[in-house]
C-alpha cells in the first residue's frame, strides 16, 4: 500500500491543476464577455463545471483576473517574468539577434491576439478598483521589466544602435518596445480599425526592428 501513495499523490496534484487551469480558462471567458464588475464566481463556476466553493479556493475575484490574463498570454498562471517562460526563454537563447525578434514578435502578437478582450476587462476594472489597480501596475512593472532584458539581450548580440545607446536610452527603448508590443495596440489595430492578424503581426516586426535600429538616433537628436 505505500508504495502506491506517491502515485495516487501525484495523480490528486494533475487533477487540482487541471481544475484549476479548467477554472482560469472560463474566468478568462467570462471576464471578456462580461466585465470584470459583472462577472460572479458563480458564472465562472458554470462555465468551469465546478462548485462555487472550488472558484473560491483560488480567488478572491482579482486573483482570478491576474491569473487568467496570465495563462491566457504566456501559457502559464504566476506572478513570474515572461522571460522564464520555456517557450520564451528558448527564444531569449538565441544567438542571433535577427532569429531572436523573427520568433518573439510573432509570440506575442498571438499573445496579444489572445489577450485582448481579456486586458480590456482588466484595465476598465483597475480605474474603478484599487486593488486591481495595484495588482495592473505591478504587471506593467514586469512588462517592462521584460522588455529591458530584451534591449539588454539586443545589445548582447551585437545590434550596434542598442549596444551605443547609455542607460536612459536603453530605458527609452524599453519603454517604446512596451508600448508598441502591448494588447492594446493589438486592440486598436485588428479590433477597432479591422486589420486582419496578418496584417498587424507584419507591422509590428516592422516596427518593432525601426524602432531598435532608430532609437539611437532618437535618443541623441
Amino acid at each position: 500500500m505505500a508504495a502506491t501513495r506517491p502515485y495516487r499523490s501525484t495523480l490528486r496534484q494533475e487533477h487540482a491543476e487541471q481544475t484549476r487551469r479548467r477554472i482560469l480558462e472560463a474566468a478568462a471567458a467570462v471576464f471578456s464577455s462580461r466585465g470584470y464588475a459583472s462577472a460572479s464566481l458563480a458564472d465562472i463556476a458554470a462555465a468551469a463545471g465546478v462548485s462555487v466553493e472550488s472558484v473560491k479556493v483560488h480567488g478572491p475575484k482579482r486573483a482570478l483576473l491576474l491569473a487568467a490574463f496570465e495563462l491566457t498570454f504566456g501559457g502559464e498562471a504566476g506572478e513570474s517574468s515572461l522571460a522564464e517562460r520555456p517557450e520564451v526563454a528558448a527564444i531569449a537563447a538565441l544567438d542571433d539577434a535577427d532569429r531572436m525578434l523573427a520568433e518573439l514578435i510573432p509570440f506575442i502578437a498571438a499573445a496579444n491576439a489572445r489577450t485582448a478582450g481579456l486586458w480590456s476587462t482588466f484595465t476598465a476594472a483597475a480605474r474603478d478598483d484599487d486593488t486591481v489597480a495595484a495588482v495592473l501596475a505591478e504587471l506593467l512593472e514586469r512588462r517592462h521589466a521584460d522588455y529591458g532584458l530584451l534591449v539588454g539581450l539586443l545589445a548582447e548580440r551585437g545590434v550596434a544602435e542598442v549596444s551605443a545607446l547609455d542607460d536612459a536610452g536603453r530605458r527609452e527603448l524599453a519603454d517604446g518596445l512596451s508600448f508598441v508590443m502591448s494588447p492594446e495596440g493589438y486592440q486598436q489595430l485588428v479590433r477597432e480599425s479591422g486589420w486582419s492578424f496578418e496584417r498587424y503581426t507584419r507591422w509590428l516586426s516592422g516596427t518593432v526592428r525601426l524602432l531598435v535600429t532608430a532609437e539611437r538616433a532618437a535618443s541623441t537628436g
